[in-house]
């Protein structure tokens, strides 16, 4: 069981949130943020997972899986860049990222911890709009001052395009993807 944390960070395959332990955030209090850094990739590494193939947000379906909701945050930036890019408050050229969740009092301590590990953080709307930073998007692994950032999430579609949606074949692996 996760005890005493206030940030909880779940940073694994989609496919394995389901092999979670039932019970693991049980005795996590409600105040306790969680946040979502996940990507699903149906070709390459997780299959077919129904619920998000039949239109649910990744991140939404993270929640329910765990009966925790989630903010999403860190997933469209490479965690090489997330650990040597970061620059300090108002420095020029500073990488933004994206943030979404429906609670504002989360999304703010989220968007405080992302400042303080040298970015800038742009509220995306609720968990439902986190479509708008998953992989395929304009904002997918780029590097994005604020304002690049906001010009992004607004381009993006919401639709999944094939390359982001399981094959009969599914999954294969990042080198070949089913």
């Amino acid at each position: 069981m996760v005890r005493g944390a206030a940030v909880i960070v779940v940073t694994i395959p989609e496919k394995k949130v389901l092999d979670l332990p039932a019970g693991l955030f049980d005795d996590v209090p409600e105040t306790t943020v969680v946040i979502d850094t996940g990507n699903y990739y149906p070709r390459e590494r997780d299959g077919r997972i129904e619920g998000i193939e039949s239109g649910m947000m990744e991140s939404a379906w993270v929640a329910q899986q765990i009966g925790r909701p989630v903010i999403k945050v860190f997933n469209n930036i490479y965690a090489d860049h997330l650990r040597n890019l970061g620059k300090p408050e108002g420095a020029p050229g500073r990488i933004a990222l994206p943030v979404s969740g429906d609670s504002t009092d989360a999304k703010a301590t989220v968007m405080q911890l992302v400042n303080e590990v040298g970015f800038d953080a742009v509220d995306n709307g609720g968990i439902d709009d986190s479509w708008r930073h998953q992989p395929g998007t304009p904002v997918y692994t780029k590097d994005f001052d604020t304002e690049g950032l906001k010009a992004g999430l607004r381009k993006a579609e919401r639709a999944r395009t094939s390359q982001w949606t399981a094959s009969d074949k599914s999954p294969g692996s990042f080198d070949q993807p089913a």
